[in-house]
């Protein structure tokens, strides 16, 4: 793993590449970005360190994880997203020097990594500017309010692995410093999806905000967007922050596509 800070729009922002110790150029390429509800979650998480490291060595691949700024009394939106655009900018001007095949250069995160990713790719995509070559997305956050999920049992699980309303309201203020006002950018489920990329998406199973994975893959769809959905069934929200143990199979499973999408392609 290689340590270093890029230029942005505030300041340097520390990423971390991880290289793949079997690999021959030109290799894939991703940008991954943790969750933590905009403002927690670090690069050392495992949803961020062990995935990096497991997608690399899995694909063979480049995997570029970004600390961007967590949303704060002081930082607020857009200072994630736009840390994230900076670290995709600068990583897409030096495929060559890392070996990169800018063909499958992919963009991806979990939970709010998710959503920053999205929007990511819907800033190059209005731009003009080339995207990534798909999406890469762990159980994101896309809408406000969540999509319901019929049937969805989640009462016994532990406060700290719910979405409830009132905890999604509390995650888009400490995001946005307000309620109201939304703008597309912070919830993009909520814009146009036309334009984007092919997109793979891992979701939890016993999770409220597979209503928000799922209403996004349906209006992919419906805009002749690629898109494959895989669940992890049995597992809460954040279960590729669990490092891949043999008693949870299916988050070795999710681990495999996420890293076959990164080899061959999102709709692969």
């Amino acid at each position: 793993m290689e340590a270093l800070s890029v230029p942005g729009p505030a300041g340097d922002i520390p990423l971390r590449l991880y290289h793949p110790e079997r690999s021959t150029p030109p290799r894939p390429g991703l940008l991954w970005v943790h969750g933590g509800g905009f403002s927690g979650g670090s690069v050392d998480m495992p949803e961020a360190d062990v995935v990096a490291r497991e997608l690399a060595d899995r694909a063979g691949a480049l995997v570029v994880t970004v600390d961007y700024r967590l949303a704060g009394p002081d930082t607020r939106f857009p200072a994630g997203l736009d840390d994230v655009q900076a670290a995709w900018s600068w990583f897409t001007d030096r495929v060559d020097d890392y070996g990169v095949d800018r063909s499958r250069l992919q963009l991806g995160g979990c939970s709010a990594g998710g959503n920053l990713a999205v929007a990511a790719a819907r800033r190059e995509v209005d731009a003009g500017r080339p995207g990534p070559a798909g999406l890469l997305l762990g159980y994101p956050a896309l809408h406000f309010p969540t999509p319901a999920v019929e049937g969805l049992r989640v009462d016994e699980l532990p406060e700290i692995l719910r979405f409830t309303a009132d905890h999604m309201l509390g995650v888009l203020e400490g995001y946005l410093g307000r309620i109201h006002d939304i703008p597309v950018e912070a919830m993009p489920g909520l814009g146009s999806v036309e334009g984007l990329p092919p997109t793979r998406l891992e979701l939890s199973g016993i999770d409220e905000l597979r209503g928000s994975g799922e209403l996004f893959a349906r209006q992919l769809r419906s805009v002749g967007v690629p898109v494959v959905t895989d669940i992890a069934d049995g597992l809460p929200h954040g279960h590729l922050n669990i490092p891949p143990v043999p008693a949870l199979p299916e988050i070795d499973r999710s681990l495999a596509r996420l890293a076959e999408a990164l080899r061959s392609g999102p709709s692969a």
